[in-house]
């Protein structure tokens, strides 16, 4: 189960979605010419290659850190790409066991490559977001996950519905039973168990998917990704230039507080990645420039 041109595929389309994603947000900077922080220099993407550390120093892969701070609509937004190779170490082989993947502790190899997105918005009323879709692949299985979520601080009905309308808009095609079962899944796995809540207002989730049919389920995840700048952009372009208070920005750092618990503690992909030996800034670009606790 070689998959050799299905992953290639799969790697093109995430760095296409990147290219695409990125564009767009700069188009966010470029165009945000009223309210708050539009007399400032629009942000502009930084972007540094990236390389997984093997043991034995051999070429492991890498990807694409492209990293925008103090911009005058995102104050940090990172849209990363990566396609990664090699072998798990033991304690990754473990948990890929107990996720029951067969056969990885006589052939441990693995290939994976994927696109992960957060945004810290400069303005409180601007939701942050996250998103990612990825592949996964090893000798005896593959699977894809990802999905797309809100995390506002200051949350506003019409935005969280315009942002789950447009999931289901997507996801539909597919069947309408998907929708509903990755809401339900995004709900569960974005909840922060010791504060008792969500991070945010949920979206769409899935991990180990694998119907048998690899070209089915790519194309649920190419349309994961489609749908995350219809869902998103339209929430920043209407929110961007509203005035906020001290009490608003409060409120954000407290919120981003949440958001950096929950990636530390609970995120499937921060373990993975630092466990894997991936660049560890690149694995950490989703917390946020500033921060506050209670």
């Amino acid at each position: 189960m070689d998959f050799t041109e299905e992953k290639q595929r799969a790697a093109n389309w995430f760095r296409a979605l990147r290219d695409e994603i990125v564009s767009a947000f700069e188009g966010l900077e470029d165009s945000h010419s009223e309210g708050p922080l539009s007399d400032a220099a629009p942000g502009r993407f930084e972007v540094t290659e990236t390389r997984r550390a093997s043991e034995d120093g051999s070429d492991a892969g890498g990807g694409l850190m492209s990293v925008m701070r103090g911009g005058r609509v995102f104050e940090k937004v990172g849209v990363n790409v990566s396609e990664v190779h090699g072998e798990l170490g033991e304690s990754a082989q473990r948990a890929m066991a107990a996720r029951g993947v067969p056969g990885m502790e006589s052939d441990p190899r693995f290939w994976a490559s994927g696109i992960s997105l957060v945004a810290h918005m400069q303005n409180p009323h601007c939701p942050a977001v996250h998103m990612n879709t990825r592949m996964f692949w090893t000798p005896h299985a593959w699977w894809f996950g990802g999905g797309s979520d809100l995390n506002p601080c200051i949350e506003y009905a019409g935005d969280t519905a315009h942002f789950h309308a447009v999931q289901q808009q997507y996801l539909d095609p597919h069947g309408t039973d998907i929708y509903p079962a990755l809401k339900t899944w995004a709900d569960e796995y974005f909840y922060i168990p010791h504060r008792g809540r969500a991070r945010g207002v949920g979206g769409i989730f899935m991990d180990d998917r694998n119907s048998g049919d690899w070209a089915a389920d790519f194309a649920l995840t190419q349309d994961i990704g489609r749908a995350f700048l219809p869902a998103f952009r339209p929430l920043v372009e209407k929110r961007r230039v509203q005035a906020w208070s001290d009490a608003d920005k409060d409120a954000q750092l407290i919120h981003r507080g949440l958001y950096a618990e929950y990636n530390l503690v609970y995120d499937r992909g921060t373990k993975f990645g630092l466990a894997t030996g991936h660049d560890a800034n690149a694995v950490l670009m989703s917390l946020p420039p500033m921060a506050k606790w209670v």
